[in-house]
């Protein structure tokens, strides 16, 4: 890499560190090219990015952002993978994790809070974002459904006594 090459690293490290929420730091312990682009197909999928960089360039990228903690992790070959979405990257790097050895969570970092390799794994259980949307949503409709059969059935009870009644005379 040459000078231009680092600081246009840098430069967009810098820019991941400012937008981001989730850091995923993990150490490549001889992953070949078909397990780190599968690893990448499955981050793309879930909407973040996993990238190899140089510890030295990440480190000067960090300093005076949240992610500023991650440095101590950042020794020999490392990569990092970020989402907007805590939950979906750090779920994906477990999950590669457990059906590949040779890929090892070091710890991440969630809006400047440092985690260690347990809270990481604790992140990855929680439901996506998406789905705790529509759990949500769920539990608030569902007392408004049951407001409204509540305030319809005394309307219908009438709407049966009244047809009753019509039923009856129409007899008689």
């Amino acid at each position: 890499m040459d000078r231009t090459e680092k600081r246009a690293f840098v430069a967009s490290m810098a820019s991941v560190f400012a937008n981001t929420s989730m850091l995923v730091v993990t150490r490549n312990k001889g992953l070949d090219v078909a397990a780190v682009t599968d690893l990448r197909r499955r981050m793309r999928a879930a909407g973040a990015t996993y990238k190899v960089g140089k510890n030295r360039l990440v480190t000067l990228a960090a300093k005076g952002t949240p992610f500023e903690g991650i440095t101590p992790l950042l020794t020999g070959p490392i990569a990092l993978a970020w989402a907007q979405d805590p939950v979906s990257v750090a779920k994906v790097a477990v999950e590669f994790a457990k059906t590949n050895d040779k890929l090892e969570i070091l710890g991440g970092n969630l809006d400047g809070q440092m985690l260690d390799l347990n809270q990481v794994k604790a992140l990855a259980e929680l439901p996506s974002l998406d789905v705790l949307r529509a759990q949500l949503v769920g539990l608030i409709s569902t007392p408004a459904t049951r407001i409204a059969g509540v305030v319809q059935a005394p309307a219908g009870q009438l709407a049966r006594v009244f047809g009753a009644y019509a039923d009856k005379g129409e007899a008689a």
